[in-house]
């Protein structure tokens, strides 16, 4: 269930002109099932890269997991597809290098900069409610060459109700814009965090500015996985990216899960 403001509509000259600006190329959709698709079948089939995928709405939007992502109109749904962002064993970086992108996007308006936080592995809090998921999805190319597609759903002017994570949007955060603004600040926030990640030469710098404003250092968190809950001390990422976690004085890297405060 979702309750949905009336809906600004995406201007397609706008959104190609500001990626442009960035040197990508853009591809929207008024309605399409899944951006992630678009962009995996882009990398496959034409052997391209750097390139955005936007639509107003996805019919077939989906999060982590195989879950289901609530897509209606007035919120950014953008898939970023790369090709050779890295080599393969760091794809999962991405993810870090996507949250930070949009946490510096939205951080950019001020307004509820101070709100703002990460939560592992890859979404983006504000005031401690989901703002927005990541979805990073990579293959090898028909070439031989690694292909990622980065998927950010960020809630504009909406957000689903009925969720395991509290959910919440820009708009009841008090933050009012179009997702044009917003998209143009992710367009140029992306690129910077891409070139300090540097294929993964720069993780550490990615890591540490994720640590910097990741939520609940330090504090306690229970770990959901497929069959098991892990509870223990959040003590931040290891120098690959998993979760480091303290229980009875012995520390576990954790490489997939639910985080819950």
């Amino acid at each position: 269930m979702s309750l949905t403001p009336p809906h600004v509509p995406f201007s397609k000259v706008t959104l190609s002109t500001i990626a442009a600006e960035h040197q990508f190329g853009l591809t929207r959709f008024e309605s399409v099932a899944s951006t992630n698709d678009a962009g995996s079948s882009f990398l496959r089939e034409m052997g391209g890269g750097d390139h955005w995928f936007v639509a107003d709405e996805q019919t077939g939007g989906r999060g982590r997991l195989g879950r289901q992502w609530s897509s209606p109109k007035g919120n950014l749904y953008a898939s970023l597809a790369l090709r050779a962002p890295c080599p393969i064993e760091y794809g999962f970086q991405l993810g870090f290098v996507a949250a930070l992108s949009i946490y510096d996007a939205v951080a950019s308006f001020g307004t509820i900069k101070d709100g703002l936080s990460l939560k592992w592995p890859n979404d983006v809090l504000s005031n401690g409610a989901k703002l927005s998921g990541i979805l990073v999805e990579g293959s090898v190319l028909p070439d031989g060459e690694f292909g990622a597609v980065i998927g950010c759903g960020i809630n504009v002017r909406s957000h689903p109700l009925d969720t395991p994570y509290p959910a919440t949007d820009l708009a009841e955060q008090g933050l009012s814009m179009t997702v044009e603004e917003l998209f143009a600040a992710l367009a140029k926030s992306f690129p910077a965090n891409l070139d300090c990640f540097d294929k993964g030469n720069g993780f550490r710098y990615i890591r540490s500015r994720w640590i910097e404003h990741a939520r609940g250092i330090g504090g306690p968190i229970s770990v959901r996985q497929a069959n098991d809950v892990i509870e223990g001390t959040f003590q931040g990422l290891d120098d690959q990216g998993k979760l480091l976690l303290a229980q009875d004085g012995k520390v576990t890297a954790i490489i997939a899960g639910d985080v819950f405060y």
